[in-house]
């Protein structure tokens, strides 16, 4: 599904408002075209229907807006042994064996279903991320050989670093992403 298209940017939306759209196109439906028809015309609003109930699934299992901006404000506040010590039980919750690394631009390697992932974490809470941190982390995936690299950046990162990392694949975990993972971590 494109990032963008309707139905796409409805899953990312609170679950209500599909299903206000479906109550919407039903109404109108059975307002605008006649009794044998309207039934018929109706089932337009059975998409969003399904929208709405997919959004309402994850919403429910997933954490609150509120959740995650508190988990966006615990991670600038903490220091860098207990941000690491989160980010490594949070990817081991999802499956991964996590190894810590001593290597410029690379914090930890993650290994799962055969394949590596290095992740530079330690500059979270910079206020600017240029290129020199993505270059060391690209150095490092080769280095180590990696399939894939993270860099973790509470920070938007400045628009020709971050073109620069999508031209490099590098995968940035913004401030949403960490929340999101963090929250996954066990308490």
């Amino acid at each position: 599904m494109a990032e963008n298209s309707l139905f796409a940017v409805l899953l990312r939306s609170r679950w209500w408002i599909s299903f206000a759209i479906c109550a919407a196109v039903v109404l109108v439906s059975l307002a605008v075209f006649p009794k044998d028809i309207s039934p018929f015309a109706a089932l337009g609003a059975f998409p969003f229907f399904i929208v709405g109930c997919m959004a309402f699934y994850k919403q429910m299992n997933g954490p609150s807006p509120a959740r995650l901006l508190a988990l966006q404000e615990l991670a600038a506040q903490q220091s860098w042994a207990d941000f690491s010590a989160q980010l490594q039980a949070a990817w081991q919750a999802e499956g991964y064996a996590v190894e810590r690394l001593n290597l410029p631009g690379a914090d930890m390697t993650l290994v799962r279903n055969g394949q590596s992932c290095v992740v530079g974490a330690r500059r979270w809470k910079a206020a600017a991320h240029g290129q020199e941190p993505l270059r060391e982390l690209l150095g490092a995936r080769a280095k180590l050989q990696a399939d894939q690299a993270i860099y973790v950046a509470l920070q938007p990162l400045s628009e020709s670093s971050a073109a620069w990392a999508r031209q490099n694949e590098i995968i940035v975990l913004d401030a949403k992403g960490v929340a999101l993972l963090l929250s996954k971590a066990p308490r």
